[in-house]
């Protein structure tokens, strides 16, 4: 993800009245065995693992687009429908299994393969040479997204080697600069509009006991938060050091982001984070936090809950949108008064808000020496929820069920921006519902030393073979 998403819930219901979610014990899977795709997931993760797709200067996108499509080749599909296409510095893939009814518009299967840069001086082990140790795989892109994008491509392949022949044509899309621009999934949102729903395997995903490491819960997303940049700016004519001026750019400045830093927007619920609080609930392990979650989903104006959530950095972007100042620049010479500076105000604005909305909400904060603009261009756009949709709930149930019996299942809403919001933003519905499973403690997605356990590799075949084949019959 261009962020790490933070998981906000929703309780499925066709109502919108918010079930108790209990807390089970998952009792031991009965999945399948697919010896050949299991080890396929392993090698695939581990090859695109090394190679270093990040933005700039040598970027191998595009060769580790060309590993799966090598692999999806000896899985039976032909080379003509799967396209790889360089755009800038990057690439993204496109990859079709025609279905037996042209009727049906197409189940499309998102992703990308592209990673945030990693120092190799900062990490245990070199950050592009994979490391299996102890049962868990180590290296850049193991949790974000290489690990899922070799367990999708596996399935899918499995899938075809067991006979299997889907009645809707199933699309597998990896685009290739997710982390930074999001150029390419926008041309790829743009070509497959005509989709049915997507599965996007970035995002969603499980939660392990901190203690047992069993399985706690699952959610997928049905929402997120737009990721938006805007640019404060003061200019005046500046001067000589020696002879101060009544204002001062950098000081201006720094009382507008002194304001814009200490503001709370309005806190909000909608449906899907208000089931999210009570369902999240009641896995909170710390009783205040808990009481906090239940508090602000009866009553969103709670003064004291909003304070308990806004002081732990996993809730404070769950309760509304966030701005926050993250990059400054300005003057020109050591002694010399400032004539131009600017700074960055990065915001995760809450679904139901236009840009220009909170740029003017911004202005007026932070008063009227500065101006503020927005500098997100085309990298983002605002998307609605997607719909509470019963053949795809009814999909992640049955194959979670299948799966990992006894665990919780609700859907969820993501903090941060992903390729989803491209397909939503054209009226297509799409759901984040990776496979994995992990800790809360073990998530090191952007971060040093990423990983993920390999215990995910046999459930989450099974998983996505369900899936895929539930929503392409």
């Amino acid at each position: 993800m261009r962020t790490t998403a933070i998981l906000l819930g929703l309780a499925v219901t066709t109502a919108l009245s918010v079930p108790q979610v209990q807390a089970r014990p998952a009792k031991a899977a009965a999945v399948a065995s697919y010896p050949a795709a299991e080890a396929q997931v392993l090698d695939l993760a581990k090859r695109l693992i090394a190679l270093r797709s990040v933005r700039g200067d040598n970027n191998e996108t595009g060769k580790a687009l060309a590993v799966v499509k090598e692999a999806l080749v000896a899985g039976g599909w032909q080379a003509g429908d799967i396209e790889i296409v360089p755009v800038d510095d990057t690439a993204y893939l496109i990859a079709t299994w025609q279905g037996s009814d042209p009727s049906l518009k197409p189940l499309v299967i998102s992703g990308h393969m592209d990673v945030v840069e990693a120092d190799p001086k900062d990490w245990t082990r070199d950050p592009f040479t994979p490391v299996v140790e102890d049962g868990i795989l180590y290296g850049r892109g193991a949790s974000d997204m290489k690990f899922d994008a070799a367990l999708a491509t596996s399935s899918l392949i499995e899938m075809r080697r067991q006979g299997y022949k889907p009645k809707r044509t199933i699309v597998l899309q990896f685009s290739g600069d997710e982390e930074t621009t999001m150029k390419t999934g926008r041309i790829i949102a743009d070509r497959l509009k005509n989709a049915e729903l997507v599965i996007n395997i970035d995002g969603g995903g499980g939660t392990l006991d901190e203690a047992t490491a069993k399985p706690l819960y699952w959610t997928w997303q049905g929402a997120e938060k737009a990721y938006v940049d805007y640019q404060v700016e003061v200019t005046n004519p500046g001067g000589h050091s020696s002879a101060p001026r009544p204002v001062n750019a950098i000081v201006q400045i720094a009382q507008a982001l002194e304001k814009i830093g200490a503001y709370r927007f309005k806190a909000e619920l909608n449906p899907v984070t208000k089931a999210y609080f009570v369902s999240a609930a009641q896995f909170e392990t710390d009783p205040k936090l808990a009481a906090a979650m239940r508090a602000f989903a009866a009553n969103p104006a709670d003064e004291a809950a909003l304070a308990t959530l806004r002081a732990n950095p996993a809730y404070v972007g769950k309760v509304g949108t966030t701005c926050v100042p993250t990059m400054i620049h300005g003057g020109h010479a050591q002694n010399a008064l400032p004539q131009r500076v600017t700074a960055n105000i990065n915001c995760r604005v809450f679904p139901g808000h236009t840009r220009e909305e909170i740029r003017s909400e911004l202005a007026r904060v932070a008063g009227g020496e500065v101006t503020i603009t927005d500098v997100s261009g085309g990298d983002t756009t605002m998307s609605p929820a997607s719909p509470m949709r019963a053949d795809f709930v009814g999909a992640v149930e049955k194959a979670m069920k299948r799966v990992y019996p006894g665990v919780p299942v609700f859907p969820s809403q993501s903090s941060g921006a992903t390729d989803s919001m491209w397909y939503r933003a054209l009226g297509v519905p799409s759901y984040a519902a990776s496979a994995t499973f992990s800790k809360d403690s073990e998530d090191f997605a952007h971060g040093l030393n990423e990983r993920v356990r390999l215990s995910n590799i046999r459930p989450g075949l099974n998983y996505y073979s369900i899936l895929f084949s539930e929503l392409s019959k």
